[in-house]
This record gives structure tokens, sequence and C-alpha cells, in this order.
């Protein structure tokens, strides 16, 4: 469990920060802070893993006072203004987040904290005594244990994606791109900009349309190459 802070003076960020962290199980909140005295006061406190830290802020900026801290803890920037990566870097942040940013940069941004792969809610790998890869979904107010063979394909429904699986399917909150960049490359394949398939479940591919069990998957026309790829791959 990782322990976060947010450090920006617009509410509306808190909000949005804190909508993303609640998807991810490993991470427990420890407070918000709305200018740069009360997280200095938050740390002085309690044990904080991460900071999800604004720069703007009234009296001192967040770069400034991240300057101050002694042994601070693990730094993501989030802010507006893209002018201050550089700096940011230099100051051996995580990373660098330009707002507004989506679900999956911002969890691509956390998962560069090294979080142990046994307590990441999307994707988990087993020990040997599963034997298979599974992970945690999010759906009807609840999380789902998926084992990835189990996966048909993914299908985008707006800020929603259906899981179709062999024996049903799940409705969640998790965008298309976020599952695109957690599910393994090596079985799953984005062939359309609303489908992600498993490889292994494609019965024939025929046309611009893929079939599996009884669906018909079609083919984007900037994702023609991959297929070709995959043909050529497997001959």
């Amino acid at each position: 469990m990782k322990t976060y802070c947010i450090v920006d003076d617009e509410p509306i960020a808190h909000r949005i920060i804190e909508g993303y962290c609640a998807e991810l199980a490993y991470l427990k909140k420890a407070g918000n802070a709305y200018n740069v005295f009360e997280a200095s006061r938050l740390l002085s406190q309690q044990k904080v893993d991460l900071v999800f830290l604004d720069i703007n802020m009234p009296k001192m900026t967040g770069f400034e006072w991240l300057k101050t801290v002694t042994d601070p803890p693990k730094i993501i920037v989030t802010s507006a203004y893209k002018e201050f990566a550089l700096e940011g870097y230099e100051l051996d942040i995580v990373d660098y987040l330009l707002k507004p940013f989506s679900f999956s940069r911002f969890l691509k941004a956390v998962n560069k904290m090294n979080v142990p792969k046994s307590v990441n809610p999307l994707i988990e790998v087993p020990s040997r005594t599963i034997g298979k890869s599974h992970f945690f979904l999010k759906g009807d107010k609840q999380y789902h244990q998926i084992h990835l063979d189990a996966i048909l394909f993914v299908e985008a429904l707006g800020n929603y994606t259906k899981v179709h699986l062999k024996d049903g399917m799940i409705i969640s909150h998790e965008k298309i791109s976020g599952l695109e960049i957690l599910l393994p490359k090596d079985a799953f394949l984005r062939v359309h900009k609303s489908f992600i398939v498993s490889t292994e479940k494609i019965e024939r591919i025929q046309g611009n349309r893929i079939y599996l069990k009884g669906h018909k998957i079609p083919i984007g026309q900037t994702y023609k190459s991959k297929i070709s790829d995959l043909l050529s791959g497997s001959g």
C-alpha cells in the first residue's frame, strides 16, 4: 500500500486525482493540501510515499517548495504548463502530467513508481501455483476477477468498455486505451479504434472482418498493417 497526497490550489484537481486513485487499490490518500504550507505540515505529520504536485500556487510555487524539502517523497507533477517540464525532471520527479490528463496517462505515471505487480488492480501476474494471469476489473460498483484466457475481445462503448468473455460480458469504466496499455501485447491486438481481440481466439480472418466465437470484428484501415504482421508471424 502506498500513501499519497495532493498539493494543488484548485479543488477540481483534487477531485479528478482522487477519482483516478480510487481505481487503484494500492493507493491510499494521506491528505489534501491547497498550498505548500499545508503540504509541509502534512508531510511532517505522517508518512507520504507520493505527492501529486501542482506548480503555480500562491506565495510559493511547487518547485520552489520542493527544493526546500529534505528527503522528499516521490513526486508526480500535475500542471497546465508544459514549459516547466525540464526543470521538473532536473528535480528528479517521477513524471510530468500535463492537464487535462487521461486515466491511462495517469496510470502510466503511477506505474513508474515500480509498484509490485502483485498489488496492481488491473493486471496481476500470479504465482505459479495459480498458473494463469488474471486481473481485477471494476464494473457495476464491484471488482471482478477475470482470467486473461477468458477474454474474447474488448469493445469501446464511449467512456466505457465491454469486456466480452467466454461466459459473459462486463461493462467497465476503464477506457479501451487504458486496457490496451495493460493487456499483454503478445496475446491481445488492437484491430480497430473500438476493438481489441485475443489473438488466440481468432478463428479466421476474411476481408475486413475477424471471426471469433460467433462474433464479427471489423478491422480498421489504420490497423491493417498489424493484421499483416500477425499473419506473417504465424506462417
